[in-house]
């Protein structure tokens, strides 16, 4: 297994909470280039622009059962790419993570 440098994780993991702290880790990898954490950068970011689309068309249904199920799902993807993070994997986000990659490459 590869090891990872510790301002690489901690980058990683500041781009999954919130997306100031993706803005922030943007300019953090700016500095140093780890490829680590550009890759769990592109991911945070991917899921923050998808949660903040879905999220305004799931409100116009104004279901509690249609937004529950889209809090829990999007509650499981972070969680799943944040543990990923802490735990110095690059396991992509399920469904989505593919296209992050590629929308998001050059960062």
């Amino acid at each position: 297994m590869k090891t990872i440098p510790d301002k690489g994780r901690n980058i990683a993991i500041y781009s999954y909470i919130t997306i100031i702290g993706t803005v922030i880790a943007m300019m953090n990898n700016t500095e140093v280039r780890s490829q680590f954490a550009a890759f769990h950068i592109r991911q945070a970011l991917g899921l923050m622009i998808t949660f903040f689309g879905l999220g305004y068309i799931v409100g116009s249904f104004d279901s509690w059962m249609i937004s529950g199920a889209f809090y829990i799902f999007f509650f499981i993807l972070w969680g799943y790419g944040l543990m990923a993070a802490i735990q110095g994997r690059m396991s992509l986000i399920p469904l989505m993570g593919p296209l992050f990659q590629r929308l998001f490459k050059t960062l």
